[in-house]
């Protein structure tokens, strides 16, 4: 089942009197990337958490915010270091004695003198709270995918309704092929009467050969069979259920490509017009398939 690469989740669970939540939200991106946002000290559980949204999802930006709400389960606590505050002051009493200084140095300055002070945190967690993390990671995640895959619904859907337009163009080609193979030769022919119609006669096998060959050079019957199996393609990978997204990229790549010589070989008015608006409809298919995992 097609998924979009956008979508956001979020999941909360009580744990003593904190709350836990996990909000997860995810934009496209060419391949998986993963960002945690979190306290310091919830550091220990980044790669389980890793694991699990890689579970769910292959490609997209993912960035996931944990906040704790509530009673503070890490405790914080001020330590001092008190020799180096003495050592500080002591400095301070001869910098005054051998600069004659009469001034007194103000109390505020101390909390600024650095590595005097630290904030510690305590490594002492609730032993449930690791489950509770990672299970609030794994229902946001399901909810990121729901979003994903309900998004990823409209989008196989406007891409269908590009399909249908291009296996129209494609088909107009197809009957119009012929008409252009016979006009061809006939403009041809026409050219190469009036060349002769005065000097001496050429060998009329040799000139047909001649007018198959020019015509071959403008036919678009490969060009029109390979289309056609690339729209065929397109269409049967929209039914699986696993990661599409760069491969229907190759594929628009490829029909882009087919475009681009059935434009180049033509010099029929209608079948130019034709391959401008196939074009611009390989180039919608190819923007929204890049929201596609």
């Amino acid at each position: 089942m097609a998924m979009s690469m956008t979508g956001y989740g979020r999941y909360s669970l009580q744990i003593e009197d904190t709350s836990v939540t996990v909000e997860i939200r995810s934009v496209n991106h060419r391949f998986l990337d993963v960002s945690i946002k979190f306290p310091r000290s919830l550091m220990m559980y980044e790669e389980k958490m890793k694991k699990i949204i890689k579970s769910y999802f292959k490609r997209g930006r993912v960035e996931l915010f944990l906040t704790l709400n509530g009673k503070n389960l890490v405790q914080k606590t001020l330590e001092a270091d008190w020799e180096l505050m003495d050592q500080y002051m002591k400095s301070m009493e001869e910098a005054k004695k051998r600069y004659q200084l009469t001034s007194e140095v103000p109390i505020t300055v101390i909390p600024s003198i650095p590595e005097v002070f630290s904030v510690q945190e305590s490594d002492q967690v609730p032993d449930q709270l690791e489950d509770v993390i990672l299970k609030c990671t794994s229902n946001a995640c399901e909810e990121v995918q729901k979003m994903r895959i309900q998004e990823g619904q409209f989008l196989v859907e406007d891409l269908r309704v590009h399909l249908k337009k291009m296996d129209k163009i494609v088909a107009d080609l197809h009957n119009r092929r012929e008409i252009v193979i016979h006009e061809y030769r006939q403009r041809i022919e026409e050219r190469i009467g009036e060349h002769v119609k005065d000097t001496v006669s050429l060998d009329e096998a040799r000139i047909h050969q001649e007018i198959v060959l020019l015509a071959e050079k403008g036919d678009i019957t490969e060009e029109i069979t390979r289309l056609s199996s690339h729209l065929c393609h397109f269409e049967e990978m929209l039914d699986k259920r696993e990661p599409i997204g760069r491969k229907l990229d190759f594929i628009t790549q490829e029909m882009l490509r087919e475009a681009n010589t059935i434009g180049s070989k033509s010099t029929d008015v209608k079948i130019s017009e034709w391959t401008v608006h196939l074009k611009s409809e390989i180039e919608k298919l190819k923007e929204q398939v890049q929201n596609l995992e």
